[in-house]
């Protein structure tokens, strides 16, 4: 079975109709302000309107208030949710509704203690570490810190592009890989091209050699 691939950072309904013809299994819109590739939630309404019912849509939130969450989730209403600020576990479970973990990976993060803290249905989404942004940095972490052996889901972010997603594959053995950044013609403008090379790499990863 080959991984899933998430395209995030979506920024109208075109590029969502777009990366759904290329194959993607899921797409992520960004609704946190500081984003170069924030879109509102009524612009995210209109994203999700865009897809079929096959594939998921994921609202990326980063300490946002708990109202706002309850707003994303009454009319939104997406796949999932994923948390990629600082939430704690008991702010995560409030909401009584399917998300993903964000971790980002900095030098001292001790993995084991991390998951073991929170019990996302969607899984943990492993990312690079900036001190000043959370996610979105177009920066990769050293893959092989990521545990070989694991109980949940794991989804590779950080850095991805056509050119490595399908070592990072063998390497980690994800349950989905999430690309922003990588497939991108300009901030924010994803690229036909790139986003379709992108998910036929990783799709055909584990039946190729480099």
């Amino acid at each position: 079975m080959s991984v899933a691939v998430k395209i995030c950072g979506i920024t109208n309904a075109q590029q969502a109709k777009m990366v759904e013809e290329a194959g993607a299994d899921a797409i992520g819109v960004v609704l946190y302000e500081k984003s170069s590739r924030y879109v509102d939630l009524e612009r995210a309404i209109e994203i999700k309107h865009a897809i079929s019912g096959t594939m998921l849509c994921i609202a990326l939130v980063v300490n946002a208030e708990p109202e706002f969450i309850y707003q994303v989730i009454e009319k939104l209403r997406p796949d999932l949710i994923q948390f990629h600020g600082d939430e704690t576990p008991e702010f995560c479970d409030q909401f009584d509704y399917p998300y993903i973990r964000a971790i980002r990976m900095h030098e001292s993060l001790n993995i084991r203690s991390e998951t073991e803290r929170y019990r996302p249905s969607g899984g943990f989404l492993f990312d690079a570490w900036h001190a000043g942004q959370y996610g979105g940095t177009g920066e990769q972490f050293d893959w092989h810190r990521l545990p070989q052996t694991r109980d949940f889901k794991l989804i590779l972010a950080g850095g991805l592009k056509p050119e490595n997603v399908a070592t990072a594959i063998r390497v980690v053995a994800p349950d989905m890989v999430d690309v922003s950044g990588g497939v991108e013609s300009t901030v924010g403008v994803k690229d036909f091209k790139k986003v379709q090379a992108f998910i036929n790499n990783a799709k055909t990863a584990l039946s190729k050699k480099d």
